[in-house]
């Protein structure tokens, strides 16, 4: 007879924590039932180094590999909330990371891109994915700066690392009506939550609030 008992606890410890982390997102405003529902039902624990564990529903950045950070649960529910996205768009993120918010993001849109310069960090996301049976996500070790033109366009962008000045070249890789989120700022400065909307033309831009990221740095990763 097998003994369930631990896997019990922790998906009983899994459904507290991630009601908890509902209730405070609501607190602060995120009121998107979609968005909601996919922030409870990707279990963060899975996302972070085993002895982060602890700490993956506290509302603050922690440490993954390669120096990046898994961003905070608000914030990941803020920019999801404001990028808008829909079951039949097309998404490109810029800075896979851990692979949480492409998770969060591969329940709400039809099929997510996602780059990150490190190939380590593409090949554990993509474990935690295929874990956890999500299968529209197609991943790439890449320079994020330069987007992926051979996809585009996107109905929706999330850069999840600061750039310096607005990603011209990202924003043209989006179809009309277009919505891309990026932190903008130096990496030891003020940065700012900014949605860039495509108009034809005509660019609107949007501050969303200070933030802090690691930066966006070109290239691709040789040794990670």
């Amino acid at each position: 007879m097998t003994d369930t008992s631990g896997t019990d606890e922790a998906g009983s410890d899994h459904r507290i924590k991630a009601a908890s982390l509902i209730l405070r997102l609501r607190a602060l405003g995120v009121s998107d039932r979609r968005v909601l529902n996919a922030m409870e039902t990707v279990p963060r624990e899975k996302f972070v180094p085993p002895e982060f564990a602890d700490h993956a529903y506290d509302d603050r950045a922690l440490p993954i590999s390669c120096g990046q950070t898994i961003s905070a649960p608000s914030v990941v529910a803020l920019m999801t909330a404001q990028l808008d996205v829909r079951d039949r768009h097309k998404v490109l993120e810029i800075g896979t990371g851990s692979g949480y918010q492409t998770a969060i993001l591969a329940k709400l849109a039809r099929r997510v891109t996602t780059i990150d310069r490190y190939q380590s960090l593409v090949k554990e996301a993509e474990a935690r994915w295929t874990v956890l049976g999500l299968r529209n996500i197609s991943a790439m070790a890449g320079d994020g700066t330069a987007g992926w033109s051979r996809q585009a366009p996107f109905d929706r962008i999330l850069v999840t690392a600061a750039a310096k000045q607005a990603p011209a070249n990202l924003v043209a890789q989006l179809v009309d009506g277009g919505i891309l989120i990026t932190p903008l700022g130096p990496a030891d400065g003020v940065q700012r939550l900014t949605l860039f909307e495509k108009d034809g033309e005509q660019v609107e831009t949007r501050d969303l609030g200070a933030v802090r990221f690691v930066p966006l740095v070109a290239g691709v990763a040789q040794n990670l």
